[in-house]
């Protein structure tokens, strides 16, 4: 599975100073306890037991399964018998045993450059009791589903760490996402309560929550399952002629440090409206005014280690989204423990993860692994892009960043705009970058190693998905020597196969399914009230595996690659072709920003190659370039991937968390107009666009 020595030629490693400190020093280290987390697991993962607190210790197998539906129900169970608090490892813990109260857990960056706050451990501590406390007073109780729906703040943190301190099951939806998704999310768990705020803004775009929230609720009420209470936090407007009768004004939170700052607020105000908030006495509870009188002492409701935790939803191929259920001992050691090693975490350290709050990557490493570690966060609100190109690099200089993950589709966002924004800032903290959410393809990594990290930092590319809790193929700075666009090498309990069409393993240099052959204590438990489905969506294909439905490509060296959904796998004349492939040699033209490539019917080879590509500013499309991208794909590919069609895209249309809707591009490839729903795009209007330049050809 490892080889018995990394690869010498054609990799890049961390420097001397930087393995002098890590937590795993080198690659035999990085074997050695890979080994024994595969041959010896309960010793392994026993040994990081022993850092958390246990109210009463597991009494059967450490970790118990099984993948093969033919020999009966699925299922995975870690610590059985033990019981514990997630909240009370990752805030109790971490303020009385480990001295860490005055610690800063957060600081906050809101949208607006000077808008921020900081909140300690025990600060944050103190907020998460009175919240819980608020939550019991409501008559949430131990296994209720509550569903929260709010901008990336310091409260979201709080009401999904008050949901884990009494035992109840947070469901967390994006706060992009349409009243539509909110609803059918609401319903498909069940949810007691939903917990909103009045609105936020998002660059210069006013998101008005309180409106959607309603609207979701009133479908609620109109399929037959009304929610009886909406408690709302008031963050965009704290002037109290603004706020609902009943609702008092917040706390002021936000530091002012400077004249300078302070005019950039009330210019901020001028020009943007005070929204206005809908509100409901019947229903509608106000966060301040709960808040003002609850108690700061809430004992946790201490759990089964295979307890729900939280309900996290995850786009389905049938269209109807998948309600991933993660429980909570298992979900707390793995977050924790790949955390630590993923990015070597240190006690001095400060961590910005991008994502929001809303996808697993906000839950696993913005709120539970890093707080479980004992560290210091940057939690920000705004975009990449607000008010200008640089702020992500003004941020990391300003916190002083050791640690930054953030997403390939940022990183080939800020390429457009050159090298100049990033070297305004010295961006010398910077010890480690990491890359989520999709495969980085080399051209962006070779940027973000060398422009963004100087050549200095390791970048850890990570694989992963919702279903896995945490990752599963990484790198691990200072042990792992680096492939720009690999995966690299299974983490710690996770042992990856590649198996065929037959199901039948793959031995060294192949391509196929990417599976897995035993779990790891993060691993999802179920689909929520569908276990068919959990075992059909990923089991039932290859029994004895958990299917990851990416396929997956093995080198010579051993490293992964990960090629892309297996609907995103082409089939031409009878080879299978990654789209994902494709795009990386596309984007290696210094012409290109972006690429995206999907399947279009060919009478002949089954399917054709159809290429949108978004072309770096300044740059022109015309004949000659689309020669020169058809050359470079065929060169660096073959000819059997050479291009059919090749279309300029000024803009492609993406998620709100910045995926590429590949379902749309198809439909307009084969100038189908019926496109579905597409509520979750950030921007509808470049549909019509690409339409307009579809390839004449392509009739």
């Amino acid at each position: 599975m490892i080889p018995d020595k990394p690869p010498r030629e054609d990799v890049y490693h961390a420097s001397s100073d930087f393995q002098k400190q890590s937590h795993v020093p080198s690659f035999e280290k990085y074997k050695e306890l890979y080994l024994k987390s595969v041959e010896n697991p309960e010793e392994f993962w026993g040994d990081v037991a022993k850092e958390f607190f246990w109210k009463s210790k597991h009494t059967g197998q450490f970790l118990d399964y099984n993948f093969d539906v033919t020999k009966g129900k699925i299922y995975i169970k870690c610590m059985e018998g033990a019981t514990t608090n997630i909240c009370y490892n990752v805030l109790d813990r971490n303020v009385h045993e480990r001295k860490l109260g005055d610690k800063v857990a957060f600081f906050w960056e809101g949208n607006e450059p000077g808008d921020e706050m900081k909140v300690t451990y025990r600060e944050l501590l103190q907020q998460v009791c009175k919240f819980a406390n608020v939550l019991k007073s409501l008559g949430v109780k131990k296994g209720d589903r509550v569903s929260i729906y709010m901008p990336m703040i310091v409260e979201l943190v709080v009401a999904m760490l008050a949901c884990a301190r009494i035992g109840a099951v947070h469901s967390i939806v994006f706060a992009g996402f349409s009243a539509e998704s909110l609803c059918e999310r609401i319903l498909d768990s069940q949810c007691s309560l939903l917990i909103t705020a009045d609105g936020f803004y998002r660059g210069d775009k006013l998101i008005s929550l309180k409106v959607i929230a309603d609207d979701a609720l009133r479908k609620c009420k109109h399929k037959g399952f009304p929610v009886q209470k909406c408690i709302m936090i008031k963050h965009l407007t704290k002037e109290e002629a603004a706020l609902p009768p009943g609702c008092q004004s917040p706390p002021a939170k936000r530091a002012c440090p400077d004249l300078q700052q302070e005019k950039q607020r009330e210019r901020v105000k001028k020009v943007r409206p005070t929204p206005q908030v809908p509100w409901n006495p019947d229903v509608d509870l106000c966060w301040h005014t709960l808040m003002d009188g609850a108690s700061e002492e809430c004992e946790p409701e201490w759990c089964e280690s295979e307890a729900p935790l939280f309900i996290l939803y995850t786009s389905g191929s049938t269209g109807k989204p998948k309600g991933v259920l993660h429980t909570v001992s298992g979900y707390m050691l793995y977050t924790a423990t790949t955390f630590k090693y993923v990015f070597d975490y240190q006690p001095d350290d400060v961590y910005w993860c991008t994502a929001d709050i809303g996808w697993i990557t906000g839950h696993s490493y913005i709120t539970y692994g890093p707080l479980a570690n004992g560290a210091t966060s940057v939690l920000f609100e705004g975009l990449p892009t607000y008010p200008d190109v640089s702020r992500m690099w003004e941020i990391v200089d300003k916190y002083q960043v050791t640690k930054f993950y953030t997403a390939p589709t940022a990183i080939r966002l800020l390429m457009k705009y050159g090298t100049e924004p990033v070297h305004k800032f010295r961006r010398t903290s910077l010890k480690v970058l990491g890359t989520v959410g999709e495969p980085i393809n080399p051209e962006a990594w070779q940027w973000y190693y060398n422009v963004v990290g100087d050549k200095r930092c390791p970048v850890v590319d990570t694989f992963w998905q919702t279903e896995t809790g945490g990752h599963v193929l990484t790198p691990l700075p200072g042990a792992t020597p680096m492939k720009p666009g690999s995966a690299t090498f299974p983490f710690f309990g996770v042992v990856p196969a590649i198996l065929n069409e037959s199901g039948e393993e793959l031995e060294g240099p192949n391509e196929g399914y990417l599976v897995f052959k035993q779990p790891w204590p993060g691993i999802m438990r179920t689909v929520y009230r569908n276990r068919e489905r959990f075992e059909t969506t990923y089991f039932k294909k290859f029994p004895g595996y958990y299917v990851t439905g990416d396929g997956c490509r093995r080198d010579e060296d051993g490293y992964f690659w990960i090629t892309g959904r297996i609907d995103d796998m082409l089939n031409v004349s009878g080879h299978l072709l990654s789209t994902a492939e494709v795009e990386s040699a596309l984007v290696e033209h210094t012409s290109v920003a972006e690429a995206a490539v999907v399947g279009r019917p060919h009478p002949v080879k089954g399917e054709s190659l159809y290429c949108f590509v978004t072309l770096k500013d300044g740059v022109s499309y015309n004949a000659t370039l689309e020669a020169e991208l058809r050359k470079q794909v065929r060169e660096k590919i073959g000819a059997i991937a050479t291009p059919d069609y090749i279309q300029n895209a000024p803009g492609l249309p993406k998620t709100r968390s910045g995926k590429i809707m590949r379902r749309v591009l198809r439909k307009i490839a084969r100038n189908e107009r019926d496109m579905g729903d597409v509520s979750t795009l950030a921007d509808s209007t470049v549909i019509e666009q690409l339409f307009r330049n579809r390839c004449a050809a392509a009739v």
